[in-house]
């Protein structure tokens, strides 16, 4: 098992035959494995994975706690500093939990879609699509909802329905919060996420 995984990594990192292809997941503290180290996050855990198939691959975790897509916005041009080949977009949770305008999310995460093809044409977009609580309203809630898969539509990008995906609800597999995964959770995420991944690569 060491000697099939140290063989992984060298083909991975040093093959000249095998490029590495750059993934950046861009988003909020889900993104960031808020409460947990980056290490168990499920970027980094979707890396892993990756990289053990001989799916050669480089992940950057770029999300932030706390973050709107309106953060995202105003940081995306300092973190487009590398060619990248798949963009995850993971924003709007915090949008949502804040009750801010939809029609401002949704020109947020289309002003960063337009600068990440501006800066890499040839870039595979994925959408990770994200849900408010009941609470929100059922009017604001299934509006905010629509966002995602129109946004995915039209840049022709990759559509993850719902990011927390037999994860968000459960009290098992999340933090004290409420709406944080918690280690076990983000096993789960990874492996919904990675499914997407795999095909773009």
């Amino acid at each position: 098992m060491i000697y099939k995984l140290a063989l992984s990594l060298f083909l991975v990192f040093f093959s000249p035959s095998i490029q590495p292809k750059v993934i950046l997941f861009f988003g909020d503290s889900l993104t960031a494995g808020y409460g947990l180290s980056t290490e168990i996050a499920f970027p980094a855990l979707v890396e892993e994975s990756l990289n053990k198939k001989g799916k050669a691959c480089k992940v950057i975790n770029a999300g932030l706690s706390g973050e709107t897509s309106a953060g995202g916005l105003s940081r995306i041009d300092w973190i487009l500093r590398q060619p990248i080949d798949i963009f995850i977009l993971e924003f709007g949770a915090n949008d949502g939990l804040r009750g801010l305008p939809i029609e401002e999310t949704r020109k947020n995460l289309q002003q960063i879609i337009d600068k990440v093809r501006a800066k890499n044409p040839d870039v595979k977009i994925v959408i990770a699509g994200m849900m408010v609580p009941p609470n929100m309203g059922p009017e604001y809630s299934a509006n905010f909802q629509k966002v995602f898969p129109a946004i995915a539509k039209k840049n022709n990008a990759t559509l993850i329905p719902f990011l927390l995906k037999d994860v968000g609800g459960i009290e098992k597999l999340n933090q004290p919060d409420g709406i944080h995964p918690n280690a076990e959770g983000h096993k789960i995420v990874a492996s919904n996420v990675e499914e997407v991944i795999e095909k773009l690569l």
